[in-house]
C-alpha cells in the first residue's frame, strides 16, 4: 500500500534495492563528480559460533529423514540450530543426546504461547534439557487491539518464568505487525514494543519480514525501515533471522536477493544469526550450504 504518493519507476527501483533519496541522487554522474568517494573497509564478520539454522527451512527433509538432515547440517558446519515443528517423535532428552553426538547445540526454539502454567513449565523444562539459551514466540496474528495487549501481558508472565530458569524469552516478527491498523493508526508493533517488558523480553528480528513490512508501508528505503525498527525498539534485539528477498517479494537464498545485510549488520550486531529461507530456491540442503557460506564470508 502507498501512503499519499505515487512513486515513479525510478523510486520503486530504489525502494527495491534499499536505496534512499540521497543514495539515488548520488547515483547520478553529476552527484558522483561532486561527492568525494567513500572508502569503507569492512573488518567485522559474523563469529562462526553465532551462526545457526532455523529448522523450518529444511522441514521437508526433516519429514523424510530427521537424522540425515541434522547430520548434513553438522557436516556443513552449523554449530547451532533453532528448533521448530516439534521433536519428531523424540523426547527432549533423546533429542539432546542426538544433538550432542553431532556436535550441534539447540540454542533456540520457536514455541507458541502456552495455554496454561503447566504447559509453560513443560516448555521451559524441555528448553533447559536441550541446553537452549533462547525460547521465542514465532507468530501471532489478530486485528484486535485487546488481543495483542493480552498476548503481550501473557508473554511478560512467561518471560519472567523463563528468566527465573535462566532462559531468554523473545518475540519473532513477520510483516503484518507493521502494516495492520488496529485503530487510529496503531499497529501490533506499536503495542508489542510498548507493552513487552524490555527487562524480560527480547526481539528476534526477521530481516526479510521487517523489510517486507517497510515495502508494505510504502517506505522509500525499506532496509532503512528495518534498521529503524531495530534501533527504535525499547527491547533488545539479540537474534536475527537472516533471510533474503527478491524484488518481487519471493524468498531468496542468502546473497542472491536485494537485502543489503552488510548495512543491517553494520547498524546493529546480535548474538545469533539464524539462516532461514521459507521457500528454498533449489533444495533445502543447497540453501543451507549457501546460507552458511554467505555468513562465513560476509564482512561488514
Amino acid at each position: 500500500m502507498c501512503y499519499g504518493y505515487e512513486p515513479s519507476r525510478r523510486s520503486l527501483l530504489a525502494a527495491g534495492l534499499g536505496l534512499g533519496a540521497a543514495a539515488l541522487a548520488a547515483a547520478s554522474p553529476a552527484a558522483a563528480a561532486a561527492t568525494p568517494p567513500h572508502h569503507h573497509h569492512p573488518k567485522r564478520r559474523v563469529p562462526p559460533g553465532q551462526i545457526s539454522m532455523q529448522l523450518y527451512t529444511v522441514r521437508d527433509d526433516l519429514a523424510q529423514n530427521y537424522d540425515t538432515t541434522l547430520t548434513y547440517l553438522a557436516e556443513i558446519g552449523y554449530p547451532k540450530v533453532e528448533v521448530a515443528l516439534g521433536y519428531f517423535g523424540r523426547t527432549a532428552q533423546q533429542l539432546r543426546t542426538f544433538f550432542d553426538g553431532l556436535g550441534i547445540q539447540a540454542s533456540s526454539s520457536h514455541d507458541g504461547i502456552s495455554p496454561d502454567d503447566a504447559a509453560l513449565d513443560t516448555k521451559i523444562q524441555n528448553a533447559l534439557t536441550l541446553g537452549q539459551t533462547y525460547m521465542v514466540v514465532p507468530f501471532l496474528q489478530s486485528d484486535s487491539l485487546d488481543e495483542w495487549k493480552g498476548w503481550a501481558e501473557r508473554m511478560n508472565v512467561e518471560a519472567r518464568a523463563a528468566r527465573s530458569a535462566g532462559l531468554r524469552y523473545g518475540y519473532h516478527n513477520h510483516a503484518h505487525e507493521f502494516t495492520t491498523d488496529l485503530g487510529g493508526g496503531v499497529t501490533p508493533w506499536d503495542v508489542l514494543t510498548r507493552e513487552l517488558d524490555p527487562r524480560l523480553v527480547h526481539l528476534e528480528i526477521d530481516i526479510y519480514w521487517a523489510v517486507t513490512g517497510g515495502v508494505g508501508r510504502g517506505a522509500r528505503d525499506p532496509i532503512k525501515f528495518a534498521i529503524d525498527v531495530i534501533r527504535r525498539a525499547p527491547q533488545r534485539v539479540l537474534q536475527y533471522h537472516v533471510k533474503d528477498r527478491h524484488l518481487d517479494g519471493d524468498h531468496a537464498d542468502l546473497g542472491t536477493g536485494m537485502i543489503d545485510f552488510r548495512r543491517v549488520f553494520d547498524a546493529h550486531q546480535v548474538r545469533e544469526y539464524i539462516v532461514e529461507n521459507d521457500s528454498p530456491d533449489v533444495t533445502p540442503r543447497r540453501t543451507s550450504e549457501i546460507g552458511y557460506r554467505y555468513l562465513r564470508k560476509l564482512r561488514f
